[in-house]
């Protein structure tokens, strides 16, 4: 397999979406120079934005994360060719990662269903892909837990919420989801995958709608957290 990786990498050499130098066959999607320069979240941080996202509404009973989103550097960058540039892949890549951070918690909250946030249909077919179904696939993958992307469907186009506050983030987003199957989460306690979060709106609602709809609990995860 690495001697295959060689021969294609030789062919069709791969660029690093952050500092763009050549990527070795062992580096995947990004090189360790640049992946050891994404800053990790610890507990603590972890903690004050669970109760400043999401302990209020009583929706999400858990949530977790892996890096610090910062703007302009390393992760934006491999996000930015995971959500724009087609390396879908590299979203299996950052799940995995996720997995084996978070094993943990996926014990201690008996997760037995991963959810990626859906995209609405437009916005899919815009892209190609969801990047939270590859990143769900990706901690499936290392969990072994199972993940689908149909049972929640976004029903509702919203505007880009990337300027917006947490008031205007949580009107874009009201009633933007159902469950197109309540059997299939009856009872379960549902692990909701995004990218990124910011101010944790559009995973609240999501969960909302999957509590009422029968799960147990829900909880959250991300690769990364915004500021």
């Amino acid at each position: 397999m690495k001697f295959i990786t060689e021969i294609l990498d030789f062919f069709l050499p791969r660029f690093c979406p952050s500092c763009k130098i050549k990527l070795l066959s062992r580096e995947k999607f990004i090189c360790l120079v640049c992946l050891n320069k994404i800053k990790k979240i610890d507990e603590e941080r972890i903690e004050f934005e669970f109760k400043k996202k999401f302990s209020n509404h009583k929706i999400i009973s858990g949530f977790t994360s892996l890096y610090l989103f910062e703007k302009d550097k390393e992760l934006q960058h491999l996000i930015h060719s995971l959500k724009y540039n087609g390396k879908f892949l590299a979203g299996s890549f950052l799940g995995e990662l996720l997995g084996k951070k978070i094993s943990k918690e996926l014990l201690a909250w008996n997760i037995n269903l991963i959810l990626p946030i859906p995209l609405h249909q437009l916005k899919k077919a815009e892209r190609g892909y969801n990047q939270s179904f590859y990143i769900s696939k990706g901690l499936s993958k290392e969990a072994i837990i199972p993940a689908h992307s149909r049972i929640v469907k976004r029903k509702k186009y919203t505007q880009s919420q990337t300027k917006m506050n947490f008031l205007e983030r949580q009107k874009n987003i009201e009633e933007a989801f159902k469950v197109t199957n309540k059997k299939k989460v009856t009872g379960k306690n549902i692990l909701l995958i995004d990218d990124v979060i910011t101010t944790g709106a559009t995973i609240s609602e999501c969960g909302k709608v999957l509590l009422d709809a029968g799960a147990n609990q829900v909880y959250a995860a991300s690769v990364a957290i915004a500021d």
